[in-house]
C-alpha cells in the first residue's frame, strides 16, 4: 500500500481537520478516537509519512521509533489504563483490514476487553 498524502491522518498533522489530541512529541500525535470501541480508545500516529510498521521500521529514524513507543505508553499512563490493562491494535495491510494508509496504533482500555481472538480451529 502506498502513502496517500491526502488520507485523513495526514490532514489532520496538517492541521486541515481537527481533533481531539490527548498527547503530542516531536514525532507523534495522540487523540482520542471519533468512533469509540471502548471507555479509552486513543490512536497514536507517528508524524512522518509512514504507511505500516514494516515501512515506519525500515525507514524511520532511532528518534522517531523511540519517540513512537514511548508515546504509546505515556499515553496509556495518562489515560490511567496501564495499571489495569490495556490493548494496542494496529491493522497492516489488506487482510489486516488496514482503512487509513498511515501507522496508527489504537490503544483500548477501561473495561475488560476479553479474549483478542477466538481460537484457531486447527481442523
Amino acid at each position: 500500500m502506498a502513502y496517500d498524502s491526502n488520507n485523513i491522518f495526514a490532514k489532520i498533522l496538517r492541521g486541515e481537520i481537527p481533533c481531539d489530541k490527548v498527547y503530542e512529541s516531536d514525532h507523534s500525535l495522540a487523540f482520542k478516537d471519533i468512533n469509540p470501541q471502548a471507555p479509552v480508545h486513543t490512536l497514536v500516529i507517528p508524524k512522518g509519512a509512514y504507511v505500516s510498521f514494516d515501512d515506519f521500521s525500515e525507514k524511520a529514524s532511532d528518534a522517531e521509533v523511540l519517540d513512537y513507543i514511548r508515546t504509546i505508553g505515556v499515553v496509556a499512563r495518562e489515560a490511567g489504563v496501564a495499571e489495569d490493562g490495556y490493548r494496542i491494535l494496529a491493522n497492516i495491510g489488506q487482510n489486516g483490514f488496514q482503512e487509513v494508509p498511515h501507522l496508527h496504533v489504537h490503544i483500548f482500555g477501561g473495561q475488560h476487553l476479553g479474549r483478542m481472538i477466538k481460537p484457531f480451529d486447527k481442523s
